[in-house]
């Protein structure tokens, strides 16, 4: 029994499972359980149980022991997640019983999972967190594999004079939905690689993600030296040397772990290819069982998902030859290979023999292979085409399978209440069919208004509380209480940009004639506000002056407080930014956007996207969901392709989208805003829906590579 087990009253020992399985965080009847448990509290923690539990008044475990409204929904709460978690007619395992005891690996960087457990950075961790909640809910034999970072990713504070400080805070273990992970045997899980003539010990934590286990490695042992112990601290921290140490740990570690809690995964699934050593890790393994090195390339290919997600080539991670032979030597000398033959394994042929592509390791030894849109498909097919020169471009063996959002996680409480009144109770387990989303139309235009208006008002309760609590504690001026939002009233259009930021997303794109933009933001009768949020890494200085100048133009007495930046933006943040604009706006500089899925969840929650036709956008927009800048003809210069964007924005919020949102009828609702919104709703919550990716994942991907698995294991025994 735990230590939070033993501070809670008898009658409510359960709870701390229902804290420790992140599974409470998407099921409404889990978070009702913890909001009703102290609603202040619940606020005050961020939505975080363990916090809340730890910090529960004595008195108030009293007054709920008594109170039969909360007994009811506690009981009601245990009997769905002990449904859940006994399940056996979940999808997976009626569509395909014949892979039943088959079992999917999943390694990431970063998984974005909750605020309470701070595993993540930006995008590629929040689609990893998206993709364990929808293997659970689909019952899929999943488990995966990342890094107890120990500062995690940095908090965002933004100075007086708008520049972004990176703050690096200690994570309290304690308090996080964590357990030390452990053999069949029962024994702590640690495991050993080899870095250079070192060994380092990684301890294995697990995270319980409803059906799905997440392993995180984490080199804070007493086993190691205070250098290595810092190797897992910070996401994205250090130069090369701390990178490629990070990525053998992942690669090499991650193997290791699963096979020390007796996970045996017939498939494995590197996203993104921070974690591509794990290939080479298995190609060892495959030698040491005896077969050849092309008996074990080949049984490594049959058995690996690819995702790639990043458009630009500096993107990819390269490594020297020098940095691969001070750390890596031993490995070629277990593989029996040359140090050039080592090398060839992550050869890109763009960029030398002396060069260790990380992603050129990873399309090599994988036999499914994609990206994360359409558009991105073609992108990276004409991206790697050099690696196969006998090859036209259409003929690259890389495939697409188009981002999509965990919809439980991340739809609004007020619209949940509507779909489940007019599309149904079961409109969740049902959200990738498009034909019940045609129901949408049903939904009266002023109560999916009054929904609208009420999660605006909401987010800007939120947003001017942050900017109080700055003013009450000192840590803000009465110029950053304004540029935090302090002003934004809820009548006015409002749109929103958060994301992180570097610079090809042209976070200042619309300031870049001043003049033109005060008349669309000022104008008494048709009010615009524009609310930004979001990181730049902190070595990319472009990206924290991109910060710094919005911050300037939130500060500007002359904008009259229609800019706003909130600070330190994050899954929190993110849910009330996504939930509470009336339009999400991006503007990339095509084709530099793999895919995006913020404006996929702004969509879900009925907001519509105003976007540059580049990843997730470029297939979702039909005309009538949103509204889509035009591409070129023809490729241009970034100035000039700067300039055609911006004009096109600005004429898109000057003659649709501005006088749409203020066209109200005799009854004060935009019945034609309302439509757009309810086509933005039907044409994105079906089709860019984790569970519609995850279901191609399977039937694309996993299902095949395991049916290969249970036929060559089935070879063996014949």
């Amino acid at each position: 029994m735990d230590n939070l087990s033993r501070a809670l009253p008898a009658e409510f020992k359960n709870l701390s499972d229902l804290a420790h399985n992140l599974w409470w965080s998407w099921s409404p009847e889990g978070r009702s359980v913890f909001s009703y448990f102290d609603q202040t509290l619940w606020r005050l923690t961020h939505h975080d149980p363990m916090k809340q539990l730890q910090g529960i008044d004595p008195s108030r475990l009293e007054m709920l022991r008594q109170d039969m409204v909360f007994i009811r929904q506690y009981q009601a709460a245990m009997t769905t997640f002990h449904e859940y978690m006994g399940a056996k007619d979940h999808w997976f395992s009626t569509t395909y019983p014949q892979l039943r005891g088959g079992q999917v690996a999943y390694f990431s960087a970063e998984f974005g999972l909750h605020r309470s457990v701070p595993l993540y950075s930006g995008g590629l961790g929040i689609l990893a967190g998206d993709h364990l909640k929808e293997a659970s809910d689909l019952g899929v034999p999943l488990v995966a594999v990342g890094f107890m970072y120990n500062q995690a990713y940095f908090r965002q504070v933004i100075d007086a004079e708008g520049w972004q400080e990176a703050v690096y805070d200690s994570v309290d273990q304690m308090s996080m939905p964590i357990d030390l992970a452990r053999t069949p045997s029962g024994d702590v899980v640690k495991v050993q690689i080899p870095i250079g003539d070192r060994k380092v010990t990684c301890v294995v934590w697990f995270v319980k993600v409803g059906r799905v286990s997440l392993y995180l490695l984490d080199t804070d042992t007493p086993e190691n030296s205070s250098e290595d112990r810092h190797l897992t601290a910070r996401l994205y921290g250090g130069d090369h040397h701390t990178r490629l140490c990070q990525e053998l740990l992942l690669g090499i570690g991650g193997v290791r772990a699963l096979r020390a809690v007796g996970c045996e995964p017939q498939v494995w699934h590197a996203n993104e290819g921070h974690p591509a050593f794990l290939l080479v890790e298995r190609i060892r393994e495959g030698i040491q069982q005896g077969l050849s090195l092309n008996e074990a390339v080949e049984q490594v290919r049959n058995s690996t998902v690819f995702t790639t997600h990043t458009p630009v080539p500096a993107g990819h991670d390269i490594f020297s030859g020098a940095l691969i032979r001070e750390h890596c030597h031993w490995w070629w000398e277990e593989l029996g290979l040359s140090q050039n033959d080592f090398m060839a394994l992550g050869c890109h042929p763009e960029f030398g023999a002396d060069q260790f592509h990380m992603t050129a390791l990873a399309i090599r030894h994988a036999g499914f292979i994609n990206g994360v849109s359409v558009e991105h498909e073609q992108v990276s097919r004409k991206m790697f085409q050099v690696m196969w020169p006998d090859r036209q471009v259409e003929e690259v063996p890389i495939q697409s399978v188009t981002n999509g959002v965990h919809v439980p996680t991340w739809i609004a409480k007020e619209m949940d209440v509507l779909f489940q009144k007019y599309l149904g109770s079961d409109w969740r387990e049902r959200c990738d069919d498009p034909e019940l989303w045609k129901r949408i139309e049903e939904v009266p235009d002023e109560e999916l208004w009054e929904a609208r208006q009420f999660l605006k008002r909401k987010m800007l309760i939120f947003v001017r509380q942050r900017a109080r609590i700055g003013w009450m504690d000192g840590t803000m001026e009465p110029t950053q209480v304004l540029a935090s939002g302090a002003l934004f009233e809820p009548h006015s259009l409002t749109l929103g940009f958060a994301r992180r930021f570097a610079t090809y997303k042209r976070a200042t794109l619309l300031f870049s004639d001043l003049d033109r933009f005060k008349k669309i933001l000022l104008n008494p009768w048709t009010p615009v506000q524009i609310i930004f949020a979001g990181k730049a890494h902190p070595a990319d200085q472009f990206g924290r002056e991109l910060i710094h100048h919005i911050y300037q133009f939130a500060k500007d007495h002359n904008l009259g407080g229609h800019i706003a930046f909130v600070e330190d933006y994050d899954m929190h943040v993110a849910k009330f930014l996504v939930q509470g604009v009336d339009v999400w706006l991006n503007n990339p500089r095509p084709p530099l956007e793999a895919s995006g899925t913020s404006g996929q969840k702004a969509a879900l929650n009925g907001v519509p996207n105003l976007s540059v036709l580049d990843g997730w956008w470029k297939e979702g927009y039909d005309g009538s969901n949103g509204w889509a800048v035009p591409l070129l003809d023809e490729l241009v210069d970034d100035g000039r392709q700067d300039v055609w964007d911006c004009a096109h924005l600005y004429s898109l919020l000057e003659n649709e989208v501005i006088p749409l949102y203020y066209k109200r009828g005799m009854d004060g609702i935009p019945h034609e805003w309302c439509a757009i919104v309810k086509n933005a709703i039907r044409t994105g919550a079906p089709r860019f829906s984790a569970r519609r990716m995850l279901k191609e994942y399977v039937e694309r991907a996993y299902a095949p590579l395991l049916s290969h698995a249970v036929s060559s294991t089935e070879e063996k025994l014949a």
